[in-house]
This record gives structure tokens, sequence and C-alpha cells, in this order.
């Protein structure tokens, strides 16, 4: 149940909470640094590599030479070595398109992170307003609770003086069972969206829900045109430009088999320091060397990569604009879906309306003894159902915006992510 006590959450405070800690928000964010950390690696194929390495060498005996008098000591017990080793390439077509696509690819995983965040607040949206429409027909539960009470106790008054059968009380008990396991449905039904909402936030919610008038109101008024929707949805879509961005990316990982055709040139330069000078009497020494590469055949396997990840970029490519073209379809359906729910929301306001005016009239006739049970009960339920569509619709109006934000790019609130 709700604590009274604690501050009302908002829809603004719910996108806000599960755009920060949701574990899909977060996930999403460390694939976009993995994929920079790869942008990272395909920039080091560039740049040159340094490596040292140290040896120490205990010999036996020590092996020394007579040398105009003098004694040389070519291997002494003791022996200490050093390397200085750097590799650097010249020249390799290979790494340019790998660098661009590695690059492509970052730049749509941090797109994918933008997309995820708002999917998740779209989540918690609609999880937001599906609690709100839960909470509203738990109250309708227990107003028709409250009305088959009263109907009950106005029966056994009546019952009591004569004015009516005991078949009112039995009927009137009947409805007061039913309204009391309808209460209890529309809790538990209140209570598991409240958990599903707390699930997506990261956290419990344990106060009550504000009502989002800004967004109901919004939702109220009529929706602009197709035309107005659908100019710069694609450029606002996260997804579809993560989509067009690895496109791109393939398109450039699909040059790198043909770059394998020309040679490949690198240079290596080595310094050795030992404490073993030898008959030289150099204890230091180095040397630079200059490489050429050409791999003239290799069975074929870059022309049938090249022809796979052709194929691939092709396939994703034809993907990508099906996803876009959808766009328009997604929107118009959004629309539609708005206006729908819009004239739902205004038949259900003069349904409810009704409702409550026949529920409060037919109260007063039974108890002048100008109605029966049966009508208050048939009086009451009509009330309760009333009252949850009119909910469900109210929200369900809020719900129908946020497909409609969805579809055009931006987040729940209506601002581009």
């Amino acid at each position: 149940a709700p604590d009274a006590g604690a501050t009302p959450l908002t829809l603004e405070r719910a996108v806000a909470l599960a755009s920060e800690r949701n574990e899909a928000v977060l996930s999403a964010g460390q694939l976009a640094e993995a994929a920079g950390a790869r942008v990272a690696r395909a920039r080091a194929f560039f740049l040159p590599s340094l490596t040292a390495s140290g040896t120490y060498t205990r010999r036996l005996r020590e092996s020394t030479r007579e040398v105009g008098g003098q004694t040389v000591v070519l291997q002494q017990f003791n022996a200490l070595g050093a390397n200085f080793t750097g590799r650097v390439a010249l020249f390799d077509a290979r790494g340019i398109p790998l660098y661009r696509a590695a690059k492509l690819e970052s730049e749509a995983a941090q797109l994918d992170a933008v997309e995820s965040r708002r999917q998740v607040s779209f989540s918690a949206a609609n999880a937001f307003l599906v609690t709100l429409a839960n909470q509203q027909v738990y109250q309708a539960a227990e107003q028709r609770l409250a009305y088959a009470r009263q109907g009950l106790a106005d029966a056994q008054a009546r019952a009591s003086a004569g004015l009516a059968s005991t078949n009112d009380v039995t009927r009137a008990e009947l409805e007061v069972a039913t309204a009391e396991a309808n209460l209890a449905a529309a809790l538990g039904t209140a209570e598991t969206s409240r958990l599903e909402l707390g699930f997506l936030l990261v956290e419990p919610v344990q106060g009550e829900l504000a009502p989002p008038e800004p967004l109901l109101a919004d939702a109220a008024r009529p929706a602009p045109a197709l035309e107005v929707l659908t100019q710069g949805a694609t450029d606002r879509r996260p997804d579809i430009l993560a989509a067009n961005l690895r496109v791109r990316s393939l398109r450039e990982s699909a040059k790198e088999p043909l770059a394998r055709l020309l040679p490949s040139l690198g240079a290596t330069a080595q310094y050795r320091l030992t404490n073993e000078a030898g008959l030289n009497g150099n204890v230091g020494d180095g040397f630079l060397a200059v490489d050429l590469t050409w791999n003239l055949f290799d069975g074929g396997t870059r022309y049938a990569e090249r022809r796979e990840r052709v194929a691939n970029a092709n396939a994703a490519e034809l993907n990508t604009q099906a996803s876009t073209r959808r766009v328009t379809v997604d929107i118009e359906q959004a629309r539609v879906n708005l206006e729908t729910a819009r004239a739902a929301l205004a038949q259900t306001e003069q349904a409810a309306r009704a409702a409550r005016k026949n529920a409060t009239e037919t109260g007063i006739l039974y108890r002048q003894g100008l109605s029966t049970a049966l009508t208050v009960a048939d009086a009451s339920l009509s009330l309760f159902e009333a009252e949850v569509a009119l909910a469900r619709n109210r929200y369900g109006l809020g719900v129908a915006l946020l497909g409609l934000r969805a579809a055009v790019g931006l987040n729940p609130l209506g601002k581009e992510p």
C-alpha cells in the first residue's frame, strides 16, 4: 500500500530514475565504452610499438681469451642483457578501413545507449500510467463496496420494517460479497503494477503517484498532421541513426580484404645492452631494418571475405531501409491510436456521469420503496464498470500519446533525446 507520508512520485522523477539507474541503460553505456575501446585499439595499428626485455644468465664457468697479452672475458659467470625493440608500420592499407569501421561502430553504440535510455524511459512512463489507472480502479472498487454496504443496510432496514422481502437482503449480501471480491482483485492488480514500476525505477515505490496533468493535457489536444509529425522523425530516432552508421561501418569493413592486395611496409629498430663486451669491446649494439611484405596469393580467402562482408552490408542496408519506411507507418498508427483513445475517453466520461446519476437516483428510489434491490445492484455494477472504463481510458490516452512520442523520436516528456 502507498505510504501516505512519502512525497508523491511524479512522471518526470520516474523517468529520471529509470534513465539513471536501470541496468539496461547502464549496460548499454558499458557497451558504448567497449566500442570506444575498440576504436583506440584500431588507432594503435598506426602507432609504433616499443618492447623492452632483460635477461640474466648464470654460467658454470667463465670463458676468457688472451688477446695482445691481455685477458679478455668473453662469457662471465653472471651475464646481463637488455633489448629494446621498436616496430612501426610505415604503410599498411588494411588499417584505414578497419579504423573507420571501428569509429562508425563506436558512434552507433553511443546512439544505442541513447535509444536504450529512451526505451527504458518509455517503459517507466507506461508503467507509471498503468499503475495510476489500476489505483483508480481500486478506488472504484472501494466505492462499489461502499454502495453495496449502504444498499445492504437499506435492505435490512426495509425488511425489518416489513417493507421488503428477505430476498432483498440476500441479494444485497450477494452484491457485498461480489464487491469485496472485486476489491481484492483490484488491490492485487494495483500492487503488482506498483512492483513492476519499482523494478523499472530500481527502487520501491512508497508514496502516492502524482497524476501527470501536463501529459494528459497534451494528449487531450488534437494531434498535428501526419506531414508535421513525420518531418525530421528519422533524424531524431537514435535506432535509425545507429542502423545507418552500422551499414557504413560494414561497408568500410568490406574494403579491408581488398586492401590486402597491396604490400605492407614496416620498420624495426633494436638496441641491445650487455655486460659482456667480448672481443670488440662493445657493450651496446643495435640495428634498423625496413621490411616489405606482399601476400601475392592467399588461396582466395580475401575475395571470399570480401563477398561475405559485402553481402552482410547489403542485408543490413535493406533492413535499415525497411526500418526507415516503418517510421511513417508507426507514426500514423500512433496518431490513429491517439485519436481513438481521445474519442473513447469522451464517451466514457459521459457514461460515467450518467452512471453516477443513475446510482444516486436508484438508491433514493429504493429507500422510498419505488425500486428493487436488483435494480440497485445493477446500478452499482454499471457505475463500477463506468468508473473502471474511465480510469483506463483516461490513462490509456496518456499511453497513446507516449506511443506517438516514441514513434517520432522524442522522449516521454516530449523532448529530443
